[in-house]
């Protein structure tokens, strides 16, 4: 199982609709509001390396209303802790 890291940009009022456009994706796990420089952390998991490009540019960034993505592909699972303290700290590529 392969886990990516989604960061999406979106307009703050709309946060609670886009995350949950982008929660009814399939290979989509769980999405976090989060507050910093990303409104919105989507926790994608999938089998084979070659899924995440249909599920982040396939799908997630053609959500009307993200602005932009950035994927980070770990190969252990993150929880909501973990991605609050990365990002309290700042995220490194």
């Amino acid at each position: 199982m392969i886990t990516s890291i989604v960061l999406i940009k979106t307009d703050a009022d709309r946060i609670p609709e886009i995350a949950e456009r982008i929660a009814a994706i399939e290979g989509v796990s769980e999405v976090y509001s989060v507050t910093g420089a990303y409104d919105l952390i989507a926790m994608v998991r999938v089998a084979r390396h070659d899924d995440l490009a249909d599920v982040i540019p396939g799908r997630i960034s053609k959500v009307e209303g993200v602005a932009s993505t950035e994927t980070h592909i770990a190969f252990r699972t993150y929880s909501q802790h973990d991605l609050e303290a990365a990002f309290a700290i700042g995220l490194e590529s």
